[in-house]
């Protein structure tokens, strides 16, 4: 089960923190990913990160302002969200893949994650 939180209404240029807690004894072997869908749009890739070594990789739209990072003794990820701008604007979700995990690829398609969280709105005025 995942739960997130920390979106909300900012201005653009603004940073939000979202956040999202994991339960089971396993977090550390989970592939995390975030997504997210705007309205009338498909979901989409925003990051993920690795079980093993924690490496990371970001949609071109949101690199060099997003960072991901996780702490496995919390069960949990977080999404730092700097430099916001309107087109960021939607649910986010975050989702896990669980063993036996996907192909690398995979993990930049919401087919290659297991469960989800129930979303998130971030919301960034202009």
């Amino acid at each position: 089960q995942l739960q997130a939180c920390g979106g909300g209404l900012v201005q653009a240029g603004g940073s939000l923190r979202l956040s999202c807690a994991a339960s089971g004894r396993t977090f550390r072997t989970y592939n995390m990913g975030w997504f997210r869908q705007a309205p009338g749009k498909e979901r989409e890739f925003v990051a993920f990160i690795r079980w093993s070594g924690g490496s990371t990789d970001y949609a071109d739209s949101v690199k060099g302002r997003f960072t991901l990072s996780r702490d496995n003794a919390k069960n949990s990820v977080y999404l730092q969200m700097n430099s916001l701008k309107p087109e960021d604007t939607a649910v986010y979700y975050c989702a896990a893949d669980t063993p036996p995990l996907t192909i690398l690829s995979g993990l930049y398609s919401p087919r290659g994650f297991d469960y989800w969280g129930q979303g998130t709105q971030v919301t960034v005025s202009s």
